[in-house]
C-alpha cells in the first residue's frame, strides 16, 4: 500500500500514482483505491451515460480497453483492468476523472484549473485542456509563485463561508516544448502517457494546509471581439463562469450538484473575485501576460508595491 495526498484527502493505494508526492501514512486514509472485481453494471442504476452509471452512492466508470471503476460514497475506488496494455494508463485516469467524480461525490467544487500561491492565498486559472492552465502555473512558478495544484483544483468553504483550496501535491503535467522555453530539464520526470510528449515535472515546494483563496481567472484566447486583458464579469455571468469550468460540468448537473456551485460562485464572486484573462496563445506573450497580473494583484492588494 502507498501513501499520497490529493486534494486535501489523506488515500492510500495498492496502485502505484506516478505524479504524486508521496505521504506518510497515519490515521485511517479518507479515501483507499485498491484492484477488485467490478461489475459491468449496476443494479438499480437510476443515472446512466455512454460509459457510466450511478445508483446511490455508486458510480460505475468504464474507460474502453483501459479499466473499470467503481467508486463507493466518495471513500474507495475499485480498479478492475481490462486488458494488460492499457494498465499502464490507469493511473493517469484514476488522477483526472476518477478522482474528480470522487470529489463530486464528497460534494466539493471541483474545478479545472491550476493555482500558485500569492502571498499565502491561492490564485487559480481555469479552462479546458490546452488552454495553458499549466504552462502560465509554471511561468509563474518560476517567477517565484509556488504551485499549489495542477489542472483539477478542489475548494471549500470554511465555517464562516470564506472559500480555501486544498492543495495537492501534484506534479506540473507540461508538454515537452513548455519544458524546453521554462528551461525545466533537471526537473523533468517521466512521461505522462507512453503515447504523448508531455512529462511530469516536479514543483520546487509542496504545501499540505489549505490556503484561503485569492482570485479565479478563467483562461481565453484573444479573438474577436475578445481584446487582450483581465475584465472582470457581472456576479451571475461569474457564476455560469464557474460552472462551465468544473471538472467535467456534465456531471454537476446529474449528479445534482448545481445549488452547490452557484453558491460558491457567488461567494468567490463576493470574496475573491472571478475574473476573465485573455491573451494571444503565444509563449513569447507570456512576460507580458504575469506583468498584468502582477498589476492585477496590486490592485486587489494580494501584493504590495516593493518600497
Amino acid at each position: 500500500m502507498q501513501f499520497y495526498r490529493v486534494s486535501g484527502l489523506s488515500v492510500a493505494s495498492e496502485i502505484d500514482l506516478p505524479g504524486l508526492i508521496a505521504g506518510a501514512p497515519g490515521r485511517a486514509p479518507q479515501v483507499t483505491i485498491r484492484l477488485g472485481p467490478v461489475p459491468e453494471s449496476l443494479s438499480g442504476a437510476v443515472l446512466l451515460g455512454p460509459t457510466w452509471q450511478i445508483a446511490g452512492k455508486q458510480f460505475l466508470l468504464r474507460i474502453p480497453d483501459i479499466a473499470r471503476f467503481l467508486l463507493n460514497d466518495g471513500t474507495e475506488i475499485v480498479v478492475a483492468p481490462e486488458t494488460e496494455s492499457g494498465a499502464a494508463d490507469i493511473p493517469i485516469f484514476v488522477l483526472g476523472t476518477v478522482f474528480g467524480i470522487l470529489l463530486h461525490q464528497r460534494e466539493q467544487i471541483v474545478l479545472h484549473a491550476s493555482a500558485v500561491r500569492v502571498n499565502g492565498k491561492a490564485v487559480l486559472f481555469c479552462g479546458s485542456s490546452g488552454a495553458g492552465k499549466s504552462t502560465l502555473a509554471a511561468a509563474l512558478a518560476q517567477r517565484g509563485y509556488p504551485l499549489v495544484t495542477d489542472d483539477l483544483c478542489t475548494l471549500t468553504l470554511d465555517g464562516s463561508g470564506a472559500p480555501l483550496v486544498h492543495p495537492d501535491g501534484r506534479q506540473l503535467k507540461l508538454w515537452a516544448q513548455a519544458i524546453e522555453r521554462l528551461d525545466l530539464a533537471q526537473q523533468r520526470g517521466e512521461r505522462v502517457r507512453q503515447s504523448l510528449e508531455k512529462f511530469y515535472v516536479e514543483p520546487r515546494e509542496v504545501f499540505t494546509e489549505p490556503l484561503a483563496l485569492g482570485a479565479v481567472y478563467a483562461l481565453r484566447e484573444a479573438r474577436p471581439p475578445h481584446k487582450p486583458g483581465i475584465e472582470r464579469p457581472n456576479v451571475v455571468d461569474a457564476a455560469l463562469l464557474l460552472r462551465r469550468n468544473a471538472y467535467r460540468p456534465l456531471l454537476v448537473r446529474r449528479m445534482d450538484q448545481k445549488a452547490n456551485y452557484f453558491h460558491a460562485a457567488t461567494t468567490i464572486a463576493n470574496v475573491a473575485g472571478i475574473f476573465h484573462l485573455t491573451r494571444v496563445l503565444d509563449f513569447a506573450k507570456m512576460p507580458e501576460v504575469i506583468a498584468w497580473l502582477e498589476a492585477h494583484w496590486l490592485d486587489l492588494r494580494l501584493t504590495e508595491k516593493a518600497a
